[in-house]
């Protein structure tokens, strides 16, 4: 290889320390895990709203509700925090930007609509969900509105 294609070391990836890299690549992961469960939760909560207690569909869909929130939403959220604090501990430049604050508050409220969700859960199984299919299509739309605000302080960081 000639001098011309050769890439400087301060450029190449492997001479520099790649910690942060992997934090990053682990938060998106566990970041789009989370988000995954978070859309697909409340629209079961869509088919849940709508079969009598106690039946057959009631019991699988409150099985797969746990399975979802136990296996997945919950430890990818977990995960997507320890990640982001690797981050912001590895860089700690990030924190210093208001775009880091206002996205930071943005995957807080997001962690609520996460407990509110294992609150509506925890309804269905009691038995007093009071919630129509059309509050829980409404309140699916909330992890869209947030995922799309989060992304975009986080790529454009415009302040």
């Amino acid at each position: 290889m000639d001098n011309l294609t050769r890439i400087p070391a301060a450029l190449s990836p492997y001479s520099v320390d790649n910690s942060y890299l992997v934090f990053k690549a682990l938060h998106i992961i566990s970041f789009t895990a989370w988000l995954a469960a978070l859309f697909y939760l409340p629209r079961l909560y869509v088919y849940h709203a709508a079969v009598k207690i106690g039946s057959e569909t009631d019991i699988l869909l409150q099985t797969m509700e746990r399975r979802l929130q136990r296996a997945i939403m919950t430890p990818a959220m977990l995960a997507t925090f320890l990640f982001g604090v690797l981050m912001a501990l590895d860089n700690t430049a990030l924190m210093q930007g208001g775009w880091f604050h206002a996205k930071l508050t943005l995957v807080l409220l997001m962690a609520g609509f996460h407990g509110y969700i294992c609150k509506v859960r925890r309804d269905f199984v009691a038995g007093s969900n009071q919630r129509s299919g059309r509050f829980y299509r409404w309140i699916n739309e909330i992890p869209t509105i947030l995922l799309i605000a989060i992304v975009l302080l986080a790529v454009l960081k415009p302040f």
